[in-house]
């Protein structure tokens, strides 16, 4: 019989291409463990089949490591969370079938996490340098595979308000960044070389979509023609302007990003902001939010750097929630590359 004072839960995170085990006790993080794959960078890019062989190499010993650090043996486990998606197919398969197999070994009920749900909640994880949204709440999921306004009633019950219709912002800063010659993951780079620019120094067009939806295909193609454009007139055009050019990119993004989030304030009445997602690491977001706090009275909510990325323990707080609500899986269960919330 599970003590509900401690409840010990195993979460698996293999969306991409960050292997990622976490142990909590009910809301608390034991460990948090991530292998990072850096076979591709030298493809400037995530490669899908190269993803899920590395999660083969890397499940084990990451588990292991969770368990060793979290200081339990797998025999105090109540349940085993795991991303079901959404995400790369191959990378998702691998953590199913560890979560499915371990879970059936020893026992214990399974439980599948939304990868998008698991962004917005660990906003919920116990830490005193975190402080927790009171619901309703609006979040700003902002990755590189997706960008989305949720409007969070409760831990369950959540709504889409607005979604990109194309690229995630994500993947307008990793490939604006690639297009200046900077090495893959560029969005970390591009953002540092913004805080040393102009941010005015380039104005780019920003899309017209209705709603609280999202485009950015159409900025990354005027990028594109304006380094072009430039380069052909001068070839040291990026050498010479690349903090302003940089500067100028994200200004345009974080512009978009927050016009929609006022929009979606105006529409419902609802103050409270938390954002989640890799792009929730970006310095020039998280100062955006500080300063709507005195300039436009919203609460806003910021998650620690490790719970930004992709990591188990966003997984396990999920699971903590869903195992209080009696909410398991079934073996049959199969991984889901477009899982919607």
């Amino acid at each position: 019989m599970v003590d509900k004072n401690q409840i010990y839960i195993l979460a698996i995170e293999s969306s991409c291409d960050d292997t990622s085990a976490a142990v909590l006790c009910n809301d608390h993080v034991l460990s948090n463990v991530v292998a990072t794959q850096q076979i591709h960078e030298q493809y400037g890019g995530v490669v899908p089949e190269l993803a899920s062989r590395a999660h083969q190499q890397n499940i084990v010993p990451v588990v292991h490591q969770a368990l060793a650090k979290a200081n339990i043996d797998k025999k105090q486990l109540a349940a085993i969370a795991f991303t079901r998606g959404p995400g790369l197919l191959g990378s998702l398969l691998v953590g199913t079938s560890f979560a499915k197999s371990m879970s059936l070994g020893l026992g214990i009920p399974l439980i599948e996490v939304n990868h998008m749900q698991a962004h917005i909640l660990a906003h919920f994880i116990k830490d005193t340098a975190q402080k927790r949204p009171s619901f309703p709440f609006l979040a700003l999921t902002i990755s590189g595979g997706h960008t989305q306004i949720v409007l969070v009633n409760d831990f369950f019950d959540l709504e889409i308000l607005g979604q990109t219709l194309d690229d995630a912002v994500g993947e307008a800063y990793d490939k604006s960044a690639k297009l200046l010659g900077l090495p893959y993951p560029g969005g970390p780079l591009l953002d540092a070389h913004a805080q040393m620019g102009n941010p005015k120094a380039f104005p780019f067009p920003k899309p017209k979509v209705d709603g609280l939806n999202f485009s950015f295909s159409g900025l990354k193609t005027s990028i594109l023609y304006f380094i072009q454009r430039e380069t052909k007139k001068q070839p040291d055009f990026i050498t010479n302007h690349l903090n302003d050019i940089c500067a100028s990119i994200q200004f345009t993004i974080l512009e978009i990003l927050m016009d929609k989030l006022k929009a979606a304030v105006a529409q419902t009445g609802v103050k409270t902001i938390a954002i989640g997602g890799g792009v929730a690491a970006n310095s020039g977001i998280r100062q955006r939010l500080l300063e709507a706090e005195s300039s436009m009275g919203w609460s806003t909510h910021i998650p620690k750097f490790e719970y930004c990325t992709d990591n188990a323990a966003m997984i396990g707080i999920v699971g903590y929630y869903k195992f209080l609500n009696d909410e398991f899986s079934e073996q049959g269960i199969a991984a889901k590359a477009r899982y919607t919330l």
